[in-house]
């Protein structure tokens, strides 16, 4: 435990953590002042807007975690020296994110007929109609974030995306009192102003982003272009598109969650969930910073050629991540109710979105331990390239069981606190599995980067 706890090792830790924790954390704000400020509207708009942003994310995680990767292999290569190469595949995450931003510049019109598949209310789904077709404009820039802030945090420099990150929340907030309630003499747009807010903020903080990429600025070696390999790119894409499935199923398992199985209970428990996912996306991500900084750890070691060092790295990011959730868990079971007081408006303290959301705080307490296990073993799996077998646990896992478990029970006249518990036996069974797969040490025996790819 002492070596687990060594003072040196865990500064390294937090230091790449925190403005990973920041930047994600900003992110996660974005998503929380959106609710929190149209939730001020009326329970359609905030179930719009939640479910809408959460939405937006579903079609988003594809190439976003596709282009997580990059992080894995810009860490390696950094770990061998190569600061070209890992430019590299910088560049190839920006490619991933120009197609991404065409699919859904292309996918926009066909917002509201897609709805419409699901059992929303009338009023609901026109509203997040609104906002996914104005969300979609910005869907080259949020993949370019992640692609970019992957390719500085695998370099060792996680304060630049989290620059980035910080901005583009603060716009959000400006932008968001000023287009939903009609401030400084705009119109007040209510729905559709939360969501041109974030549209607006991310286009701005990727443009910073991207000119910090292209200056070369903080990184090692600075700009140091070389040409570009299409055997490279097609290496990222080997690694990377598992990568991206693994989030783009989960999450898709989450959409079918809330699309499917908590729309046939009414706008009020749907209100009061996305409430809850807003509340724990923020407070989750101090547990998927350390994560991230853990997953660079593990790659500079392997491309340093340090295996043996990578099970003590991820160790050490285990119990650091679990024991910041496990205070998470603490203050869900403290105060359930006076954290949902956030989302609603003085009149509304007392109400059913007050209560229903404090029960599910509860239950959203018991996942919080396996929630931090589970995002520490993939992270550091996902470093080491083994992306395939983590896909194939989430696919299972979600899908063979989450999913049709909740929507049985439902059918079978369970509420929303019985829906809610397959969520906590889906993330105790992914890092359960996680847990065996990584000590099986599988991952030593993964060829991310060639010497031959390079220039």
């Amino acid at each position: 435990m002492s070596t687990l706890l060594n003072p040196a090792e865990l500064r390294q830790l937090l230091s790449l953590a925190w403005p990973v924790v920041v930047s994600r954390s900003a992110q996660a704000v974005i998503g929380f002042s959106d609710a929190a400020m149209v939730g001020q509207l009326g329970e359609a708009e905030l179930a719009a807007t939640s479910a809408g942003a959460l939405n937006s994310f579903s079609l988003f995680i594809l190439p976003m975690g596709t282009v997580f990767i990059v992080s894995s292999f810009a860490s390696q290569l950094c770990g061998q020296g190569d600061h070209a190469g890992a430019r590299r595949y910088g560049w190839y995450g920006l490619g991933v994110s120009l197609v991404a931003g065409l699919i859904s510049l292309a996918s926009a019109p066909f917002t509201f007929e897609a709805l419409g598949v699901f059992d929303y209310e009338p009023r609901v789904r026109e509203l997040m109609a609104t906002y996914l077709t104005i969300r979609l404009l910005s869907g080259f820039a949020a993949v370019g974030m992640e692609a970019l802030g992957n390719y500085f945090g695998g370099m060792g420099n996680t304060r630049v995306p989290m620059l980035a990150g910080v901005l583009a929340m603060v716009l959000n907030v400006f932008f968001n009192w000023v287009l939903i309630f009609g401030k400084l003499g705009a119109p007040a747009l209510g729905v559709a102003g939360a969501a041109w807010a974030s549209t607006i903020s991310t286009v701005i903080a990727f443009g910073v982003l991207f000119w910090m990429f292209w200056k070369g600025k903080g990184v090692p070696g600075g700009r140091v272009d070389s040409s570009l390999n299409g055997a490279e790119f097609v290496r990222m894409l080997r690694f990377g598109i598992p990568s991206g499935f693994n989030w783009f199923f989960e999450f898709a398992a989450f959409s079918f969650f809330m699309n499917v199985v908590f729309t046939s209970l009414g706008t009020t428990p749907l209100a009061a969930l996305m409430a809850v996912i807003q509340l724990n996306s923020i407070a989750f991500m101090p547990a998927f910073g350390i994560s991230s900084a853990g997953a660079i750890l593990v790659g500079q070691a392997i491309g340093a050629g340090h295996k043996d060092l990578v099970p003590m790295h991820v160790a050490r990011t285990v119990l650091v991540a679990a024991g910041w959730q496990g205070l998470v868990g603490l203050a869900y079971l403290v105060a359930p109710a006076e954290l949902m007081r956030f989302f609603v408006s003085a009149e509304q303290e007392s109400g059913e979105l007050v209560r229903i959301g404090a029960q599910m705080m509860f239950i959203a307490a018991a996942w919080q331990l396996f929630d931090a296990s589970a995002t520490a073993l993939a992270e550091s799996l996902r470093a080491a390239g083994d992306t395939t077998f983590t896909l194939w646990a989430r696919i299972v896992a979600a899908w063979a069981i989450m999913a049709p478990g909740s929507l049985l029970t439902v059918r079978a006249g369970g509420n929303h606190n019985a829906a809610l518990w397959w969520i906590v036996i889906y993330v105790a069974l992914l890092a359960g599995v996680l847990l065996w797969r990584f000590r099986r040490g599988a991952w030593r025996n993964i060829q991310l980067t060639e010497a031959s790819l390079a220039h």
